[in-house]
C-alpha cells in the first residue's frame, strides 16, 4: 500500500463523518440555506425586482420568486454579459458553463467563486464514500481517466466560458494531477473521434484503475481500445476497479459493458449539472444518490402530473415523500431562481434524502395525453432485455401521429448490439410492461386510440453518425430517449 493509499482510508472516514451532520439534519439546513441566500441576493437586480427584503420563509419565498427556465432568466443573463454587475448574485460570475438548448439555442450559465468549490466538493465525497465503505484504497495508486470535453476557455463579454467539465478541470486539486489523464492538450483536441484515438494511445500503457465519463461515451472508448489490442478491458487495465458515471441512466449499457471489460466493476452515479452538484451516489448497498443539501442549492420540488396546472404545487425538502416523481427546482449561490432545469427525480429514501433521476420534463411522449416519462421506459425495456436475452446501444422512443394505415402508435428507434431471437415477443413484453407501468397508455391501447408500439432497428453507429451529423459527437452531449414529435426520429430513419 502506498503512503497516499494509506492515508486515503481515515481521511475518507473523517470526510463521511463530517458529511453525516447535514445528512441527518437535511430539513433544517435547507431551511436555513434558503434564508442565507436570499439575505446574499437581496440587493441584486433580480432581488430588488422580486422583493426579497419581503421573504422571510418558504411561502413568502414562492409568492415572489416565479418558477422559470432559461428564458425566464434571459433578459438577466445578458445584463450580466453587457457587464453589470450584481444581477442575479452579487458582483460578477467567475465562469459561464455554456450549453445547448433546445429552445433557447446557447444557454449561458452562471458560476459563482460560491459555487465553484461544490462542483469539485461533491465529486471527492462521492469517491471518499466509495472508499469508506469498501476500504478498497488501491484505486488512488493508479491512474484515472475522466473523459470530458476541451478545458479550453473563451471569453463572453469578460466573463470566462466553457462546458461545465471543461471548467473543472481547471479546479481539480494537485493530489490528484499527477494521476489523472488524459493530458491537457488530448483533452483540448475538438472533434471527439481524434480525440479517443489520442486518449486510447495515451492510456494503453498505463496503470488504470478509475475511469469516468458518459456511459455511451465510454462505451466508445472501451470499444476502440478493445478494437486496437484483441483484449478485455480487465485484460488491458487489470486494476481497474471502479467506474464513475452520470448523465443518462446506467442500466441500458450495462450488460454491454460487463461484456467490454469481461467482469463486474463497482459504479458510482453522479449527479451534476451546469447549474450546481445536485446529488451523488454515497453506499454501494443502497439504492439511489444523495441528495446534496449543503451545497449552495435550495431545492423546490413540483409533482409531475401538476406541473402543467395553472397553479401548480411547490413544496420543500419537508413535504416530499417517497415514490413520486418530482420536477426538480433550484435557487442557487449562482443567481439561478426559481429554476427550472427539466429534471424529473424521484425520492427512494428519506433517511437520509437519497434520489434517483426519473426523466426530463421536456423529453416525454405524450401525443394523446399518455405522459410516458423516460423510467417507465426504461423499466419496460430492462425486463424485456432480461426475458428476451439481448444488448442495446442505444434507443429513442417518438410518437406517430399520422401513419400511412392504422392508428397511431410509439415507435422505438432501436440500435441493437445484439438483437433478441425472438423479436416479436421482445416487442410484445415491452409494450405489455408499458401498459404496467403507465394506465394512461394501457387505457389508450385498450381503448383503440393507439396500437402496440413498432421498433425500427437503426444501423450499427446510426446513433453515433446521427450526433456527428449535427455537430454534436462525445463529450457530454446525449440524444434525448424520448420525445414528443419526430424532429429526432426522421432524422434516424436515415441512419
Amino acid at each position: 500500500m502506498g503512503i497516499k493509499a494509506s492515508l486515503s482510508l481515515p481521511f475518507a472516514k473523517f470526510i463521511v463523518s463530517k458529511n453525516k451532520k447535514w445528512k441527518k439534519n437535511a430539513v433544517k439546513v435547507q431551511e436555513n440555506l434558503m434564508l442565507e441566500l436570499v439575505r446574499q441576493a437581496e440587493n441584486t437586480v433580480f432581488g430588488k425586482d422580486h422583493d426579497f427584503q419581503e421573504i422571510k420563509n418558504y411561502s413568502d419565498l414562492k409568492k415572489q420568486i416565479p418558477i422559470k427556465d432559461y428564458e425566464g432568466l434571459k433578459d438577466y443573463i445578458q445584463q450580466i454579459i453587457d457587464g453589470k454587475e450584481d444581477v442575479l448574485w452579487p458582483g460578477k460570475p467567475l465562469y459561464f458553463c455554456k450549453t445547448s438548448g433546445t429552445t433557447s439555442g446557447t444557454k449561458y450559465i452562471p458560476i459563482s467563486k460560491e459555487s465553484m468549490p461544490s462542483h469539485i466538493t461533491a465529486a471527492r465525497d462521492s469517491i471518499l464514500s466509495y472508499i469508506a465503505e469498501t476500504k478498497n484504497t488501491s484505486i488512488v495508486n493508479g491512474k484515472m481517466i475522466f473523459l470530458q470535453g476541451s478545458p479550453e476557455l473563451t471569453k463572453t463579454g469578460d466573463i470566462l466560458t466553457g462546458r461545465l467539465s471543461g471548467i473543472v478541470a481547471h479546479h481539480i486539486p494537485a493530489y490528484l494531477t499527477k494521476n489523472r489523464l488524459p493530458s491537457f492538450e488530448t483533452n483540448c483536441i475538438e472533434d471527439w473521434e481524434t480525440k479517443i484515438e489520442a486518449i486510447v494511445d495515451e492510456t494503453l500503457p498505463e496503470n488504470m484503475s478509475l475511469i469516468s465519463g458518459i456511459p455511451p461515451w465510454v462505451q466508445m472508448y472501451f470499444e476502440k481500445l478493445q478494437v486496437k489490442t484483441g483484449k478485455l478491458i480487465k485484460d488491458i487495465f487489470p486494476k481497474f476497479d471502479l467506474f464513475i458515471y452520470g448523465g443518462v441512466n446506467y442500466e441500458p449499457y450495462r450488460k454491454s459493458f460487463e461484456k467490454l471489460i469481461g467482469k463486474k466493476v463497482d459504479g458510482v452515479e453522479l449527479y451534476p449539472a451546469s447549474e450546481g452538484f445536485i446529488a451523488y451516489q454515497d453506499s454501494q448497498t443502497e439504492e439511489g444518490m444523495l441528495l446534496c443539501v449543503n451545497h449552495g442549492i435550495f431545492y423546490e420540488f413540483i409533482p409531475t402530473d401538476e406541473f402543467f396546472n395553472e397553479a401548480p404545487r411547490r413544496i420543500s425538502l419537508a413535504d416530499v415523500k417517497i415514490g413520486v416523481d418530482y420536477v426538480i427546482i433550484l435557487n442557487t449561490n449562482a443567481g439561478l431562481w426559481g429554476y427550472n432545469i427539466g429534471d424529473t427525480i424521484k425520492f427512494v429514501s428519506t433517511n437520509p434524502y437519497r434520489i434517483i433521476v426519473s426523466g426530463r420534463i421536456k423529453h416525454f411522449t405524450s401525443a394523446f395525453g399518455e405522459h410516458v416519462i423516460a423510467e417507465e421506459v426504461e423499466k419496460s425495456l430492462k425486463e424485456a432485455v432480461k426475458n428476451y436475452p439481448s444488448e442495446i446501444n442505444e434507443f429513442h422512443v417518438a410518437p406517430q401521429v399520422n401513419p400511412k394505415e392504422g392508428l397511431p402508435y410509439h415507435e422505438w428507434f432501436v440500435e441493437f448490439k445484439k438483437e433478441p431471437e425472438n423479436l416479436d415477443g421482445f416487442i410484445t413484453l415491452i409494450d405489455e410492461n408499458l401498459q404496467k407501468h403507465n394506465s394512461y397508455y394501457k387505457d389508450l391501447i385498450s381503448g383503440g386510440i393507439m396500437t402496440k408500439l413498432i421498433v425500427t432497428k437503426v444501423s450499427k453507429n446510426g446513433f453515433r453518425n446521427y450526433m456527428k451529423s449535427i455537430g454534436k459527437l462525445g463529450g457530454q452531449n446525449k440524444v434525448p430517449r424520448l420525445a414528443n414529435d419526430r424532429k429526432i426520429a426522421d432524422k434516424l430513419n436515415e441512419f
